[in-house]
């Protein structure tokens, strides 16, 4: 697989709890900084599509209803 290098600024305190994890667990901060950023980018597309279906939901929702009330109305007629 490629990598990218890059520079990472972090706040001390976030540095410093990251660190005291990686040391714990064993694992190289390279491979513990790519998980964390994997699953806070898994975290953010799946809110994403939440977003996405939420939009859409509304959007059927009212068609739905319009067709329910197209059906009402043909109802209404073959009864009369």
């Amino acid at each position: 697989k490629m990598s990218k290098a890059i520079s990472v600024k972090l706040k001390d305190e976030v540095f410093k709890e990251a660190e005291r994890v990686i040391n714990t667990i064993h694992i190289p901060r390279n491979a513990y900084i790519n998980n964390a950023i994997d699953f806070y980018t898994k975290i953010q597309k799946r809110k994403l599509l939440n977003k996405q279906l939420e939009k859409e939901s509304i959007m059927v929702a009212k068609d739905s209803i319009d067709i329910l009330n197209e059906f009402r109305i043909l109802e209404d007629e073959i009864l009369e």
